[in-house]
């Protein structure tokens, strides 16, 4: 690759940027405009707020007990903080409680009142009853009697009606500092009480605690920006790299300067990095003066905010750290790099600026996710959050900017790996977007549902499409997650045993099957229902699942310890694995191991494989429809386990040239791990040969192969699938489909009509 190419890309398309006036804006002037107004937005706006008073209705206050008081002069006498309140005083409760709850609930929805709380009629007697039937509570010269007194139920103790309108903000509110003041209220009746029963108020208050922040400033300012800069960096570095991307792909096809510059002595590689140079230099240079805009707005904004006691801040909101500003400028260019290629990569699939634009929204929703994650409470660096990618380096840059450096070292090699592979993925799909000429040069067409559909019934193909491969993939998922929210949870292994098997029949091998007869002209062909290439395919398949089960059940081991099952999920889990446990062992195989063997494959690795291997790209197909596979999966903890499965088995359907090898690795993968859980938990029970390749693992009570065999078997394995790899296999369906064409034309007339 010369670089020279690449630098005079990178200056041709950056100098055609800076001409664009869009772009200025977009990268300088916006930044610099929209945070200073929405800052003097705010500012304005919370100098003329005026908070709205909470309109609350005491019914029934002659039946208070006179001390201590709740309500005198029109007020609420218990102290509490100024709140703007407006009381609206029914000394009798007259009405019945069904009358008086309809009139309220009416008045509540017409915003009439806020909260109404109801004070039954013999509320002061009941509160004295209360009182009396407690032993401690009676004078000594009643000491007798009170013995005889028996205390009142907990249906017997008075309890004010307090109603309020939850669809309503302001009541919400008005309810949160009622309830406020009823509590200090029945705090003081508390301590009444006890210094009538001559006991000190420590009783029921034995201590207070005396909470002190040990934090330094500079730390607390750290620990805020810290969790708002890294979400800013990455969304606009996102922004910034795809409308400039859009641009230099989608733009120039519209200008029809593309061709030119495909045309030149520069290859198409080196097209690709001038053109991500460039988009890189404007997501960085978007990302940093967002940053800058930001920081310096917001500091000046609540700075003057609580100058004036317009905003009630528990901390000095100043500059971040001057060593955030390096972490984040050393993470911005991996970041860039990452979403300038995907930004890249799609913006050559755009036919049109416009069409491009619509695919900001995918990927977005795609990437927001990510940076969400490490903002929840429970967030916390560790390895599992290490390998998520862009959460992890979100973590990671938080770990840096708050000062934990000792923490942030153990997690800078997997967080940097990830991040790594990531951009190369992605240069790598911006690269062969280039390469690929139907990708560059798409022709406009017209598109519309019902004509969409009558071309697909109309003009069958022998094998199916990418995109009818792609929406049967989206149907499973759908028509999983519905049905996963509609069915109740089993309680019986009957339940289990029917709503398992109607899941795998119904909702996983039909709209495939079903799609393969309606939308191709070879629907066992398009499911991958076919002879494979050697018929000792099949013995080597059970083979390979037999020596790969120790590598994979160790790495479902490691998964396990990384994202652990949470306390509710197990206690949910765990009459069901006793439900299986108990049952014959035929029928669980035939669910766990059969059942899914046989559905799974015709949908993942038959309909939707086939259909992805058009576009020519073979590992790439296998990829992706190994990440659908796991996503069929609910779990996390299943969904990553099953997408590496589903690489071994995708690269076992594309060698062979059928399911049925990969039917039979999936039967006995499944049949390994029923048979592994069936084990007895004491390992002193076990046959001489278990002991001496299985191990028990106390922590996760299940067991668990030695690294003898553990490295014996995946040697073998190894050797096993360069064999597989050895074999002829078909780059794409239109090759196998000729293929298989031309083997059944050799084949004589009456063992086609057999």
């Amino acid at each position: 690759m010369s670089w020279t190419n690449v630098r005079l890309i990178f200056l041709r398309e950056l100098r055609d940027q800076l001409r664009d006036p869009r772009t200025l804006f977009t990268v300088a002037v916006l930044p610099l405009l929209l945070y200073p107004l929405l800052g003097i937005s705010v500012f304005q706006v919370q100098q003329s707020l005026r908070e709205r008073p909470c309109k609350v209705r005491v019914v029934g206050t002659a039946h208070l007990p006179p001390a201590p008081a709740l309500v005198q002069d029109g007020q609420f006498a218990v102290p509490h903080p100024a709140w703007p309140l407006e009381l609206e005083i029914v000394a009798e409760t007259r009405p019945s409680q069904r009358d008086l709850t309809e009139a309220a609930q009416h008045d509540l929805e017409l915003g009439l009142c806020d909260v109404v709380i109801v004070f039954p009629p013999d509320f002061a007697e009941q509160l004295a009853a209360f009182r009396r039937s407690q032993p401690s509570a009676a004078p000594a010269a009643d000491a007798a009697d009170a013995d005889d007194a028996e205390p009142l139920g907990a249906d017997q103790v008075p309890r004010p009606l307090i109603l309020y309108n939850a669809a309503r903000d302001a009541s919400n509110v008005a309810m949160q500092r009622v309830e406020r003041i009823l509590e200090t209220w029945r705090q003081t009746l508390v301590e009444e009480n006890l210094r009538a029963s001559q006991l000190p108020v420590t009783v029921v208050r034995p201590f207070e605690p005396q909470p002190t922040d040990v934090a330094q400033e500079q730390r607390r300012r750290a620990a805020l920006w810290s969790k708002i800069l890294p979400f800013v960096l990455m969304v606009w570095a996102l922004t910034g790299a795809f409308y400039p991307a859009v641009d230099l792909c989608a733009g120039e096809k519209e200008r029809g300067t593309l061709e030119t510059l495909l045309s030149s002595p520069a290859a198409r590689s080196e097209i690709v990095w001038g053109k991500l140079l460039t988009v890189m230099t404007f997501s960085i240079v978007t990302a940093l003066f967002n940053l800058a805009s930001m920081i310096a707005t917001g500091t000046f904004i609540l700075a003057q905010l609580k100058q004036i006691g317009a905003a009630s801040l528990s901390l000095e909101v100043g500059l971040p750290p001057w060593s955030a500003l390096v972490w984040l400028t050393l993470a911005l260019l991996p970041i860039a790099a990452l979403f300038s290629a995907l930004a890249l990569a799609i913006a050559a699939f755009a036919r049109s600026s416009k069409e491009g634009q619509y695919y900001l929204m995918p990927l977005l929703m795609i990437s927001l996710p990510l940076m969400m994650l490490p903002l929840l409470p429970a967030a916390q660096m560790d390895l599992g959050y290490a390998l998520i990618p862009l959460s992890g380096l979100m973590l990671l840059l938080r770990t840096l900017i708050e000062g934990h450096y000792a923490e942030a070292l153990r997690y800078v090699l997997p967080v940097s790996a990830v991040t790594a592979a990531c951009c190369w993925l992605a240069i790598r799909w911006a690269i062969d977007q280039f390469h690929d000429e139907t990708v560059l040069f798409r022709d406009s067409e017209r598109f519309g549902l019902g004509l969409w559909l009558r071309h697909l019934v109309r003009d069958r193909q022998e094998m199916p499409t990418v995109a009818e491969s792609l929406l049967c993939a989206v149907l499973l998922l759908i028509i999983r997650f519905f049905a996963g929210l509609m069915m109740p949870p089993p309680t019986s292994w009957p339940q289990f045993f029917t709503a398992n098997l109607i899941v795998q029949i119904a909702l996983i091998a039909s709209p495939p099957a079903l799609m393969a007869i309606v939308l191709t002209r070879r629907p066992l062909l398009s499911l991958g229902l076919t002879r494979p290439t050697l018929l000792r395919t099949l013995p080597a398949a059970a083979l390979l699942a037999v020596l790969l089960h120790p590598a994979l059940s160790t790495l479902a081991h490691l998964i396990q310890r990384l994202y652990p099952l949470s306390p509710a999920v197990q206690q949910q889990l765990a009459p069901l694995v006793e439900h299986v446990a108990r049952q014959p062992l035929w029928q669980v195989l035939m669910l766990i191991a059969l059942a899914p063997a046989v559905c799974e494959e015709s949908a993942f690795r038959g309909f939707i494989l086939s259909g992805l291997r058009r576009t020519g790209h073979r590992w790439g197909a296998i990829a992706l429809s190994s990440a659908f596979f796991g996503l069929a999966h609910f779990m996390l903890q299943q969904s990553l386990g099953a997408a590496v499965v589903g690489l071994i088995l995708g690269f076992l359907a594309i060698q062979t040239g059928s399911i049925l090898p990969c039917m039979v690795y999936h039967f006995t993968h499944n049949a390994l791990t029923v048979l592994m859980g069936r084990l007895p938990t004491d390992p002193g029970a076990w046959p001489l040969p278990l002991k001496l390749i299985l191990q028990w693992d106390a922590d996760q009570a299940a067991p668990l192969y030695g690294w003898p065999a553990l490295l014996v078997a995946t040697l073998a394995a190894g050797a096993l699938l360069r064999w597989l790899k050895s074999l002829p296999c078909r780059q794409t369906s239109e090759e196998w489909l000729q293929q298989r064409l031309q083997r059944e034309e050799r084949r004589p007339a009456h063992e086609l009509a057999a």
